[in-house]
């Protein structure tokens, strides 16, 4: 893994590519990372850690690497996913790493994830535990096989405005041995795939956002998410 360090922007130019290994974000802070390819990394693509803040991660590609695409816990707070595109690929974004980590992660893991890809990827898109609010919306899900969100441990899930494309298991509560957190959906579109399963409450969001149009979303996605879609 290659340390990012604090107020750091990795930019890729045209065709950047990132092979066999990834990137760490551990206890920095102000990094945005974008227009990057990463395939085949042996641990995480990035993986963001430790109370790592203000971290963008934004058009990015990733395929057949060994664990999470983006994975982020251990405290770390105020991350920003977008744009991103994740194919060919089982465990893609991991928030909060372990059920015992209450401790350090209550409280922080707010997270968004939006106008992502999740082209076929597995499982994990995400999987939450303990961050709350969580804001899922405007994402292409298509053909992924395991489940598109879990809630667990408590976390607050907003799931909002996605389009789900023959997805059999779309959103739950829990996931294996974790218990489960609290998930509301709403104006989410659905081709071949069923609502999933909601229950209790989520924080309020604390910024203002326009939300597209779910049965939009797939073009939207489609024509701009992942590397090479932003000018450099």
């Amino acid at each position: 893994m290659l340390r990012v360090r604090s107020n750091k922007t990795v930019l890729g130019n045209s065709g950047a590519t990132i092979v066999g290994c990834g990137f760490t974000v551990n206890g920095d802070r102000n990094v945005i990372i974008r227009n990057l390819t990463f395939r085949n990394w042996n641990d995480d693509a990035i993986n963001v850690e430790s109370s790592a803040t203000n971290i963008w991660i934004d058009h990015n590609t990733f395929s057949n690497g060994y664990d999470g695409t983006v994975d982020i816990k251990r405290g770390s707070d105020f991350v920003t996913v977008s744009w991103n595109r994740v194919y060919s690929h089982d465990k893609t974004m991991l928030l909060g790493h372990s059920d015992d980590n209450g401790s350090q992660d209550i409280g922080h893991l707010r997270v968004t994830y939006h106008h992502n890809w999740y082209d076929g990827s597995k499982q994990r898109n995400p999987r939450v535990r303990f961050g709350n609010p969580v804001h899922v919306y405007n994402n292409y899900y298509y053909n992924n096989a395991g489940y598109g969100v879990a809630s667990t441990m408590s976390a607050g899930v907003l799931v909002e405005g996605n389009y789900f494309e023959n997805v059999k298991d779309t959103y739950h509560l829990g996931e294996a041995d974790s218990g489960p957190g609290s998930l509301v959906a709403r104006n989410n579109h659905f081709v071949n795939s069923p609502a999933g399963q909601t229950g209790g409450s989520v924080a309020g969001i604390p910024y203002p956002y326009t939300l597209d149009s779910a049965s939009s979303v797939k073009s939207i996605v489609t024509a701009g998410a992942g590397a090479g879609r932003i000018s450099v």
